[in-house]
């Protein structure tokens, strides 16, 4: 039985690495900006669900591979930050709302923002930190480790729903084609400077 302090130690920690700024949270904002929060609800619960994913293969042994072959954590660096960069274009080069819905664009799916994680280093550094440091010693390792990874879960989506939320209100704001063209640019540029934290 998980002790209160426990709960309540995993809560601070899911609202410091969730809550802060990163890769997920910038791209979030700028999607909550363009679409509105509730088309970007299947990119959150793609972030969501890739995050699960990870965690518990963390939990069951995966984080032992970055361990014992460096190169796989590297390899996942690499490709991470040309996603990244591609990401960052995509958000930089997005037309305003109206152009937006006369040229088909749409937000990331919940399949290609469950599929980042797994190059997101931000979520990695999550998933070990969180299994290494909060995963009970003693009863089942399998209910244990979806019990953490759901609740950590639970508290982050709150924690990037805020982001998404932020940036529809920031959106509400941006009156004319050149103010969206300015947002965006700069969202595309923190977003392509999360690539430091990746090769960092």
């Amino acid at each position: 039985m998980m002790s209160l302090t426990w709960w309540l130690s995993v809560a601070l920690f899911s609202v410091s690495m969730c809550g802060t700024p990163g890769p997920n949270n910038v791209m979030l904002t700028a999607s909550g900006a363009l679409y509105g929060y509730r088309r970007t609800l299947p990119h959150i619960f793609g972030i969501m669900a890739g995050c699960f994913t990870l965690f518990m293969a963390v939990a069951l042994g995966l984080g032992v591979l970055f361990e014992r072959f460096p190169v796989i954590q590297q390899g996942l660096r690499i490709v991470g930050a040309i996603y990244l960069l591609y990401l960052a274009w995509k958000i930089a080069s997005a037309p305003p709302p109206d152009l937006a819905a006369k040229e088909g664009a749409r937000p990331l799916t919940a399949w290609q923002a469950a599929m980042f994680q797994f190059v997101n280093p931000k979520a990695w550094v999550m998933g070990i930190a969180l299994i290494a440091g909060f995963m009970p010693h003693e009863g089942p390792l399998l209910v244990n480790a979806t019990v953490l990874s759901l609740f950590m879960e639970l508290i982050g989506f709150f924690c990037i729903s805020f982001w998404a939320g932020f940036g529809m209100a920031i959106g509400r704001w941006l009156k004319t084609p050149r103010a969206w063209r300015i947002f965006n640019g700069v969202m595309g540029l923190l977003t392509a400077a999360c690539v430091g934290f990746i090769l960092s």
